[in-house]
């Protein structure tokens, strides 16, 4: 099936946006720019919006049954995507990849065992590791000021020091990296040679850009299957987070039982609604995601012409998955959360750079899955905050 052009995919209207009832579009006054929560603009994938009619026509919103329809899918569509072939009897459902994680930590460590976590990373990481009964350890990445990678001698002081666990995060929100096939076999082979189990959090795994090749971390290794679940969802590649299923896979019988030995209400928790869209994308959407990723590509484009003319000093490192900005403002005097003067002073919603830890104080975080006159307003807006600022910097001398 071919791709959908990217000029025919285009964001909805801000007036048929600001109808949405998503937090995305309702955590702000309608004068703000809402470029943080990871929600998409564009209309819903013809596949999925003919899936969810059909579970109303046919009134079947009850508890959900047999997840054997999903994993079918999406065993096709990993086989398909990324070579990856797996066994479509190792896929599990629930509502989403937060509980997927705290499920699987709760099984699989004992409560109060560290836990490794890879600053700056997504937010809720930091929670949902205490949610799990674990503690948090902070390996933060390697950052040589041009590209970013897992501290590989700094996991393995984590796991000397007793760490039983590690939640990745690949591809790596906020930055969009995709880590490579020889950083997460090390990893692998690392985990194996402590007794630590990965959990694997790849729900922008759909989201690798073109030219990009995104490795499942399940593909990786033997040991990788021996010792690690991965969990996803259709829910970011196709923006359908409110329809609620997950997936969490497992490569071996070590894993499957252990997903097997979570109490049943945690499946159960999985909706209708989400399993059949979930189908749908993963054996009907990939066009439309096509088209989605060429529209991101040019998004990015214009994000960096726009900062380019009119921020020159924020620096913005393309990323290689998702539709999301980590943008450097260190070189202005905006402080470590640069998006409360983004709110305050242009009306601009971005995620503070802090909220992922340490490494992110003097970061935001902007959402490029947006039209190109908002985009184009929003970084207006920031750079008329700077004029601002600087010209009052300038009286002050």
């Amino acid at each position: 099936m071919p791709a959908v052009p990217a000029d025919s995919l285009r964001s909805d209207t801000l007036d048929l946006l600001r109808q949405r009832t998503s937090a995305k579009w309702r955590t702000y006054p309608n004068d703000v720019l809402p470029l943080f929560v990871a929600e998409m603009d564009y209309p819903l994938a013809a596949p999925l919006a003919a899936a969810f009619r059909a579970v109303i026509e046919r009134s079947d919103v009850g508890y959900i049954g047999s997840p054997d329809a999903v994993g079918t899918a999406f065993s096709s569509f990993a086989a398909t995507r990324w070579g990856w072939s797996i066994d479509a009897t190792g896929i599990r459902t629930t509502t989403d990849v937060s509980v997927a994680i705290v499920e699987t930590l709760r099984q699989a460590v004992a409560p109060g065992s560290a836990i490794v976590i890879m600053p700056p990373v997504y937010a809720p990481f930091f929670e949902l590791v205490p949610e799990a009964g674990c503690v948090v350890v902070e390996v933060p990445l390697n950052d040589d000021g041009e590209t970013c990678s897992i501290d590989l001698d700094g996991l393995e002081r984590a796991f000397e020091a007793g760490a039983k666990g590690v939640l990745l995060c690949n591809p790596h929100n906020p930055l969009g990296l995709v880590h490579t096939r020889e950083t997460l076999s090390a990893v692998a082979a690392l985990a194996e040679r402590y007794g630590a189990i990965v959990v694997s959090d790849e729900i922008h795994g759909p989201l690798v850009h073109p030219g990009v090749t995104f490795t499942p971390y399940l593909s990786v290794s033997d040991a990788a299957r021996r010792h690690a679940v991965a969990v996803t969802s259709a829910s970011k590649g196709w923006n359908v987070a409110g329809a609620k299923c997950a997936l969490m896979v497992a490569a071996g019988p070590e894993m499957l039982a252990l997903l097997d030995a979570m109490p049943a209400e945690v499946s159960m928790r999985t909706s209708q609604f989400g399993l059949h869209g979930s189908v749908a994308a993963f054996t009907d959407g990939e066009p439309w995601l096509d088209g989605a990723l060429a529209c991101i590509g040019r998004s990015a484009d214009l994000l960096e012409e726009l900062l380019a003319e009119h921020l020159p000093e924020v620096r913005f490192r393309r990323p290689q998955a998702s539709y999301l900005a980590w943008l450097d403002f260190r070189a202005l005097a905006w402080g470590d959360d640069p998006s409360i003067r983004a709110l305050e002073e242009a009306a601009v919603a971005l995620n503070p750079g802090p909220s992922f830890g340490s490494p992110g104080r003097g970061f935001a975080r902007l959402n490029l899955a947006c039209s190109a006159e908002v985009l184009t307003e929003a970084v207006r807006r920031l750079a008329s905050a700077e004029a601002a600022a600087g010209a009052g910097r300038g009286t002050d001398r």
